[in-house]
């Protein structure tokens, strides 16, 4: 259903019932079977501006930033609620622990810096993959199956050495494109997340960390190419009390052959 929120439409679907703990996942893919797998708790997923089936203005130049993502978080909750942010995703979920009241949060495979240069201590996008990643052809981003084509690759190259699986990239795609606009611009900000490269995300965050207060678990793949696992390791350190979740041989995000670790500790985390 479209909710409307600091003056935008957003698109927001649920799983479980009203009465459960509430659990915000932020990020631009969230599949339902993982979402279902959350039993006992009241998940929210929503998709961005710019993105999927939310409200479309112009995702290559937005007028907003990173602060206004943050506010329309917000104001999806009405109550604290427990926050899981993922890849950019996780910029907007740390944000909310900062300035607003959570009940706890949990950052998937992200960093304390937004696009840009990254701080001499934090290790940078692997540049091989990058360079694979981003040398190839673009695709037909009105075509389908140029698309799906396309972010399989790209999920093959981000993966790590044991978190590809061919079925679940191509669904996964197709479900973006599916609810995506049809514009060229509006499938690579809901496919690539292109927006966030696009928006003002100052000021700085990262030294504002130390002042969380919510329980936090960072859940980072070993061998994450695009925020590499460094990154994740400086997150637990930053944020006090945070809990570091390690899942070996799986690189960004969070396929199907991590959920038996991630589900677990997830339910247990939101308890």
């Amino acid at each position: 259903m479209l909710r409307e929120v600091n003056g935008v439409e957003l698109w927001v679907e649920t799983f479980g019932e009203p009465t459960d703990p509430p659990v915000l996942l932020i990020g631009l893919s969230w599949p339902d079977e993982l979402c279902a797998q959350l039993t006992g708790r009241y998940v929210v997923r929503y998709d961005l501006r710019d993105t999927g089936r939310s409200t479309y203005v112009d995702p290559d130049a937005p007028k907003y930033n990173l602060r206004d993502l943050v506010t329309d978080a917000a104001e999806l909750i009405s109550s604290p609620t427990h926050v899981v942010g993922m890849g950019v995703g996780g910029f907007i979920a740390q944000l909310l622990a900062l300035d607003h009241e959570v009940a706890s949060l949990t950052l998937v495979s992200t960093r304390s810096v937004a696009p840009g240069p990254v701080d001499p201590d934090l290790e940078d996008h692997d540049s091989a993959v990058m360079g694979q990643l981003f040398g190839r052809p673009a695709p037909d981003w009105t075509d389908r199956d140029s698309v799906v084509d396309y972010m399989t690759g790209s999920a093959r190259l981000l993966a790590g050495s044991e978190g590809f699986d061919e079925e679940d990239a191509r669904t996964a795609a197709g479900r973006v494109f599916d609810r995506s606009g049809k514009s060229a611009a509006a499938q690579r900000a809901s496919h690539l997340g292109t927006t966030f490269a696009a928006i003002d995300c100052r000021p700085r965050w990262r030294e504002r960390l130390p002042s969380i207060t919510a329980k936090t678990l960072v859940i980072h793949g070993a061998e994450d190419p695009f925020f590499p696992h460094q990154n994740g390791e400086a997150l637990a350190a930053e944020i006090p009390h945070a809990t570091l979740l390690t899942l070996p041989g799986i690189g960004q995000g969070l396929p199907r052959r991590s959920w038996p670790t991630v589900v677990p500790a997830l339910l247990d985390h939101t308890a």
